[in-house]
């Protein structure tokens, strides 16, 4: 990662000078890459998932954004539009959403945090207006792919990374 863009990272998120240790990654970080992304209609701190591509972005600035790859909904779970980070949980326990249950009956009613069952990993960050979140998996080799009942899946060391980032009320936007 440049200088140039851990500075205006930096900046984004209010770390100033003593942070940017933060910022540069170390061999037990999550290694995101920090891409040029000329979209201006995007503001810094907002989250831009093109399931399409399978990739979450970080936006930066006007000209730069933190990529990560997801997995995404399969086919007909799939949805587009702008929300918000809601709340955000660490070794989150999770209860199927009805659909899930309906399909998987035989899944019991709350995994606990922490375990090897859980499909939510390490963190999740739940979204506004729905049961979805962005979240971790204890299944690495599900991300990039179209994998979900409409969650963005993430591996746990970017989940991690990218929890660290945003805060509650960041603005998401999934689109095709």
């Amino acid at each position: 990662m440049s200088m140039r863009v851990a500075v205006a990272m930096a900046a984004t998120f209010g770390l100033g000078a003593f942070g940017l240790g933060a910022l540069m990654p170390t061999a037990a970080q999550a290694r995101p890459e920090v891409v040029d992304m000329h979209d201006d209609h995007y503001s810094p701190g907002t989250i831009v998932v093109r399931t399409s591509e399978r990739r979450l972005y970080l936006i930066l600035d006007s000209g730069h954004a933190m990529r990560y790859p997801v997995g995404v909904g399969k086919a007909g779970k799939q949805w587009a539009g702008t929300t918000q980070i809601d709340g955000k949980y660490l070794h989150p326990a999770w209860s199927p959403p009805a659909e899930v249950k309906r399909d998987k009956p035989s899944m019991p009613d709350v995994i606990p945090g922490g375990s090897p069952r859980n499909p939510m990993g390490v963190a999740a960050m739940t979204l506004a207006g729905g049961e979805y979140a962005i979240h971790g998996t204890n299944v690495p080799g599900s991300v990039g792919g179209f994998v979900s009942y409409g969650c963005i899946r993430m591996l746990n060391d970017d989940i991690t990374d990218l929890y660290s980032r945003v805060p509650v009320g960041a603005i998401v936007v999934v689109t095709h």
